[in-house]
């Protein structure tokens, strides 16, 4: 089958399209062969050895994809021919993937296989974080920075389909269209940000903070946060880590919270499962949606994996795995 392997950590160029064997299935397992793959930072950090998990090269890069099971064990509620979600710890770009049941998500017709591919990462993550961290309440509003990214527009839709109210940061025009198509109830530019999101809220601030981008504009999250408000950090897509100053949580109130999703589910495996259980109704009635992302060729990425590193790619990036 085709695969793309990182063969050496040089950044995106270090991948390459290959031919391997199929994976071997477990008792267990359920076979899935993928339509596409989704693409998404913590792939661009693999590629330099930057990421907390470094693995032995060469490797499938990917953690999730979709398509149509092949086979599945009596008992996993799973059938050949069925569209499905996958989550992947052996690398999903690549064409046949073999994973544990609980790791596969059902989806209705209506939602495309290529959509799919990358939504159960962003998606489930962006849950995470409100549901899990900052334990979000009916009627909040929450400000989200890089919403035009994969994980900035799952927030805006995760959100939506929760019933909050949303403030989307971007960079530029575009950028804004791509949060307003995206279900963001206001965009707002990076400059200024947090005098215009106290605007918006007449003064009092936001409930939440979903932020993956860290960096120098963090002070200023902590400030747009109203009393009780609570922060989450999703990652530092900025490059810098940025540090707090505790008094400032004393100030309202406020919280620092962050949302490593992946160490979570590494703690406990069954968790993306539960999670289906409240997002795959959402999904199936309308009231969640997933937009079609921004594909390439499995040999093209290289170029996938640079769209993210030079931040020209809006929503989601993913890889088709057939010709």
């Amino acid at each position: 089958m085709h695969a793309a392997h990182l063969t050496e950590n040089t950044g995106p160029d270090g991948v390459h399209t290959v031919d391997i064997p199929e994976p071997t299935p477990g008792p267990d397992d359920v076979v899935v062969d993928l339509h596409a793959a989704g693409v998404s930072f913590p792939d661009l950090l693999q590629t330099s050895a930057g990421y907390q998990v470094v693995r032995p090269l060469p490797c499938v890069l990917g953690s999730e994809g979709a398509g149509v099971v092949r086979s599945a064990p009596e008992g996993s509620g799973f059938s050949a021919g069925q569209r499905v979600a996958v989550l992947v710890n052996t690398g999903s770009w690549q064409q046949t993937v073999a994973v544990h049941p609980r790791s596969v998500f059902p989806l209705p017709d209506d939602v495309s296989l290529t959509a799919a591919a990358g939504m159960p990462l962003n998606y489930l993550t962006a849950h995470f974080a409100l549901e899990e961290r900052a334990r979000y309440r009916s009627g909040e509003t929450v400000l989200v920075h890089g919403a035009a990214g994969g994980l900035g527009v799952a927030a805006l839709q995760v959100a939506a389909a929760l019933g909050l109210e949303t403030i989307a940061v971007v960079s530029t025009d575009e950028k804004a269209a791509v949060a307003r198509a995206n279900r963001a109830t206001h965009t707002i530019a990076v400059d200024g940000f947090k005098d215009k999101a106290l605007e918006l809220t007449d003064g009092r601030g936001v409930d939440i903070v979903l932020d993956p981008v860290g960096g120098d504009r963090f002070t200023d999250s902590l400030r747009s946060l109203a009393p009780g408000g609570r922060a989450v950090v999703l990652g530092f897509t900025a490059g810098e880590i940025p540090t707090v100053k505790v008094n400032r949580l004393l100030l309202k109130n406020i919280s620092v919270v962050g949302a490593g999703w992946g160490e979570h589910i590494r703690q406990l495996p069954d968790y993306p499962a539960q999670q289906w259980k409240t997002l795959g109704p959402l999904l199936s009635s309308g009231e969640l949606q997933v937009p079609e992302p921004t594909v390439y060729p499995l040999t093209q990425a290289a170029g996938a994996l640079h769209s993210l590193a030079n931040r020209s790619a809006t929503g989601k990036v993913a890889l088709s795995l057939h010709p």
